[in-house]
């Protein structure tokens, strides 16, 4: 603390020199936190690295193809399957589930074809009517092995080799794989109509055996056509969609007007209705309090009565009401005396609103600022996922031996396509495959594939958290320029905006990721926390669930008590051009110093943002309801016809609430500089001539403070 006193006041306690040439964001600096710096841009060259690296070995064709049992990819150009686009299984009856099929662990062969079987149909059928019905085989074939032409091999030997499936049913392709064509006739399941079909192995089953095959694919197919419906009617109201969101834009930037002149109007109409509500609240307790007088019970007290779980019972006490009427009372008082004393530091908080209206009014430039951050945002999380994509399939084809019988001791070992026929693993297993399992690897470079993953997630965070630091740097370094201007708008220097962009980027590149780099080891923490208690969720454990209940609340209030020093850290970098610990140290005591004027405020400021959200996000969306659904006369006919009218009703929603987050957190941010300004040239001056106040007329009324004449100030 003592230090902290030495940077304001001087080591013998004397106030600090008030420097006459200081006009806002020191110019003349130096690099800050320059080791930072370099391991920065260290860790971005590694990055590209491990980009790149991944690029080399991984193969996106993995997630968009599926593979066949021999590692081929359906539908790849110049092969085989260049026409064969979908997946086949031979016996979809040994899949367990949808998730198996998708991750390709099914323990069937699967095969490229070029359609999915659209009949009933077994190989028993097939040979007998093969005498005397050829087209019979030359349509089966198609969905048995590439090369197998033998329709007179025994029906054994063929399903033991599974040269061909014992059966096909009727499917359509879904994520290029054939599933079952399910459909429900009069509540009954069906395929193709039919509730039973033949096995071909001499069995007639029953659809319903499919059903643990597929679980869940038609709710699927199901949710797939509601997808199509929801393009369709994006396609049709895109347009209409980005009207909405520039009304939306248009709205937020009348509002930042508006505060100039409304910001107070707007607190103390919320503050009397919150009075007005309680005091409401109160009459109404001491009104059920008198009614009860005299009823039978009323006079039983919450002791007597024990615990209830019908709290409708405690409503018939007196007590109850007169605790809720005390309560009430209680709070109506610490408000009203809030009020009283803390109305100058209200003033000022509202003067500042107003003043953060004002000097956005100056820089018009600085609302469309998060566009940039949002561009800087896009470009690491499209990173981010193309690095983690290719990360994940850049692996070798691994085959495994799979077998019928359950006893084989070589079931689900490795094994080489090439060398399989040659080994004795098809004479003591009959029916054995060495059949493509998935792709891994046993490289030096596969066996870290997960502390990539890990690497590319941190660096992500560092890399955004990084982006959204330079954005509060920048502008932070544009509105101090405003407010360290004596003469406003007069002395505000020419492209604030730029000129603060410029000294961030060349000289606090360091500082930004320092504090960046902190923030994302909090967070990688909490997400291997959260991902550590999804994978405890099942045991009984009662501790240790407790434990990382715990470890969650405390780095999540960490995460939050970060992102507020970084805040305002940024914001004194901006100004002074220090370090970032030397920076977030001045800011944390500077803020402490006014801790009060901080509370009031962050909320003052919270609830008219939170209600400009509100009301921008409410109003253009009630006008798009209106506009949807053909309510507005004007444009009934130019208004399109939707499957969902919700889809871009809810677009425009939310997308009106981001637009109006983007330029309130400019407006945050403005709002939270000015006052780490305020709250610094109330400790650097005085208000006398030889040491003037630097900020507005407005906020120099409100402290009641008049300026020394040169007389008094030199005596």
């Amino acid at each position: 603390m003592a230090n902290e006193e030495e940077n304001y006041y001087g080591k013998h306690g004397e106030p600090r020199k008030f420097d006459p040439k200081f006009r806002g964001p020191i110019h003349t600096r130096h690099c800050t936190d320059v080791l930072c710096c370099v391991v920065f841009i260290a860790v971005i060259l590694g990055y590209i690295a491990l980009g790149i690296l991944a690029w080399v070995h991984g193969d996106p064709r993995k997630v968009v193809y599926p593979t066949d049992s021999y590692g081929q990819f359906c539908g790849q150009k110049n092969t085989t399957n260049e026409n064969k686009t979908i997946l086949f299984y031979f016996n979809i009856l040994k899949c367990a589930s949808p998730v198996v099929l998708i991750n390709l662990q099914c323990p069937t062969t699967q095969l490229c074809v070029s359609k999915c079987p659209d009949r009933f149909a077994t190989y028993l059928d097939m040979q007998a009517s093969y005498r005397y019905n050829k087209s019979y085989w030359d349509y089966y074939r198609q969905f048995c092995k590439p090369g197998f032409n033998n329709p007179w091999k025994a029906v054994t030997h063929v399903i033991r080799d599974e040269d061909c499936p014992s059966m096909i049913i009727p499917s359509r392709p879904f994520l290029k794989r054939c599933f079952p064509d399910f459909s429900t006739k009069n509540g009954v399941l069906t395929v193709a109509n039919q509730t039973t079909f033949k096995d071909g192995r001499g069995k007639t089953r029953n659809v319903t055996d499919l059903r643990e095959a597929a679980n869940g694919i038609n709710s699927v197919l199901d949710a797939r056509s509601v997808g199509m419906k929801i393009f369709e009617d994006y396609a049709s109201s895109w347009h209409w969609i980005l009207i909405g969101l520039f009304v939306a834009m248009i709205v937020s930037l009348l509002f930042l007007v508006l505060l100039r002149f409304t910001a107070g109007v707007l607190f103390w109409i919320f503050i009397l209705g919150v009075i007005g509500i309680i005091g409401y609240g109160i009459w109404h307790c001491y009104s059920e309090y008198d009614r009860l007088q005299g009823t039978p019970g009323s006079d039983l007290t919450i002791y007597d009565i024990g615990f209830q779980t019908d709290f409708r019972v405690y409503l018939q006490l007196r007590q109850t009401w007169l605790a809720f009427m005390i309560i009430l009372c209680i709070v109506e008082v610490i408000i009203i005396l809030m009020l009283i004393f803390l109305r100058n530091r209200i003033r000022i908080a509202i003067a500042l609103l107003q003043e953060g209206s004002r000097a956005i009014g100056y820089m018009m430039s600085t609302l469309f600022y998060p566009v940039i951050t949002f561009i800087l945002i896009a470009i690491c999380i499209s990173y981010w996922a193309v690095t983690a994509v290719f990360l994940s399939t850049s692996g070798e084809p691994v085959y495994k031996v799979m077998a019928n019988q359950t006893q084989c001791k070589y079931a689900n070992l490795t094994c080489n396509p090439e060398t399989f026929n040659t080994t004795n693993v098809t004479k003591l297993c009959p029916g054995a495959q060495c059949a493509f399992a998935f792709y891994g690897g046993e490289s030096t470079f596969h066996k870290y594939i997960f502390i990539f993953q890990l690497s590319n997630a941190f660096v992500f965070l560092w890399l955004v958290n990084f982006a959204i630091a330079l954005g509060q740097c920048t502008l932070a370094g544009a509105f101090a320029s405003y407010y360290w201007a004596f003469r406003k708008p007069a002395d505000i220097p020419l492209c604030p905006l730029f000129s603060s962009f410029g000294r961030a980027i060349r000289y606090h590149t360091g500082s930004l990721a320092f504090g960046s780099l902190i923030l994302a080891i909090v967070q990688m923490i909490r997400i291997i926390l959260e991902y550590l208690d999804h994978k405890l969720k099942g045991t009984q454990n009662s501790f240790t669930r407790f434990l990382l209940c715990c470890l969650k609340c405390c780095f999540w209030c960490l995460e939050k008590f970060i992102k507020f020093i970084n805040r305002n850290a940024y914001i004194m970098i901006a100004i002074y051009g220090k370090n970032f610990c030397t920076s977030a140290k001045e800011a944390f005591f500077l803020l402490m110093r006014n801790v009060v004027r901080v509370a009031v405020l962050d909320k003052v400021t919270d609830f008219l943002l939170f209600l400009g959200k509100i009301l921008v996000a409410g109003g253009v969306g009630v006008l798009a309801f209106f506009f949807f659904t053909h309510r507005i006369p004007v444009f009934m006919k130019e208004a399109p016809t939707l499957n969902y009218y919700w889809v871009p009703l809810l677009t425009v929603i939310i997308g009106s609430y981001l637009v109006a987050h983007g330029f309130f957190s400019v407006y945050a941010m403005c709002v939270d500089t000015l006052f780490l300004c305020f709250c610094e040239d109330l400790e650097r001056n005085d208000g006398s001539t030889a040491k003037p106040y630097y900020m507005s007329a407005s906020l120099h009324r409100i402290l009641g403070k008049k300026e020394l004449s040169p007389k008094k100030a030199m005596g």
